[in-house]
């Protein structure tokens, strides 16, 4: 079996990695409020006081902008504190810049 053909930049895949960790309110949330906490940092449960949502539900937010790389997490049991990843959110402020420049 060959390897299949990528069709899609790096640069692509990204652009959409970062689009799809941005595309729900509560995620926009998140990333505001650890920006604008501050420590910069914070538990899960000190956001889930600020949201009407599950925790499990918040947890699944999270998880989805770690997979994305623009939180991290450091564990201290049974906690989470979380905190911007300040290397991928540049990463992804020129990602997005680049694509919003593009000429069309």
């Amino acid at each position: 079996m060959s390897e299949k053909e990528k069709y899609y930049t790096d640069s692509q895949e990204k652009v959409a990695r970062f689009a799809k960790a941005l595309s729900h309110p509560v995620r926009v949330f998140i990333l505001d409020y650890l920006a604008n906490n501050i420590d910069k940092c914070c538990y899960s449960g000190d956001m889930a006081e600020e949201l009407p949502i599950a925790r499990s539900t918040l947890s699944e937010h999270l998880a989805e902008l770690k997979k994305a790389g623009l939180i991290q997490g450091e564990i201290n049991p049974p906690y989470i504190k979380y905190c911007i990843n300040r290397e991928n959110w540049e990463e992804a402020k020129k990602t997005m810049i680049q694509f919003f420049n593009l000429k069309i």
